[in-house]
């Protein structure tokens, strides 16, 4: 079967599969606007009881109030890979005992005020997955 660009397609996933691509990585990005441009965060995640849990290093004060959250994984040698889009309200985790969980489990770009734990609620979740031209 051949693997030129031209027999490769965009297949949407569905929210169930979106979720289960999210949950079986840990990198991603956190894209938000803040004073009119997209910033772009390197990030590491974790799915726990229906929201989004993100380590990025981004000051505190500069969360907004909604997020976008995506990664994705590319295999250029075998053409295969997949996207996934979370966005919703964003809050940064302020309980110590809960920061503290996270900061052990998720390991930081950074140390320091630029290390924020957030919580994303997700009220969009989007997903494509890279197929050959007869796949679905």
């Amino acid at each position: 079967m051949s693997t030129e660009p031209a027999s490769l397609r965009m297949v949407e996933v569905s929210g169930a599969e979106a979720l289960w691509l999210l949950q079986g990585s840990t990198l991603g990005r956190l894209v938000y606007v803040q004073r009119e441009m997209t910033v772009i965060r390197p990030a590491r995640h974790t799915w726990e009881y229906g929201r989004l849990v993100v380590r990025t290093p981004v000051q505190a004060a500069a969360i907004p109030l909604t997020a976008t959250y995506q990664v994705d994984e590319v295999r250029v040698a075998t053409s295969t890979g997949w996207t996934v889009t979370v966005a919703g309200p964003a809050d940064v985790i302020t309980d110590p005992n809960e920061d503290a969980h996270y900061r052990r489990t998720l390991t930081g770009w950074t140390y320091g005020p630029h290390d924020t734990i957030i919580r994303i609620h997700p009220q969009t979740v989007s997903g494509f997955r890279l197929a050959r031209g007869t796949e679905s």
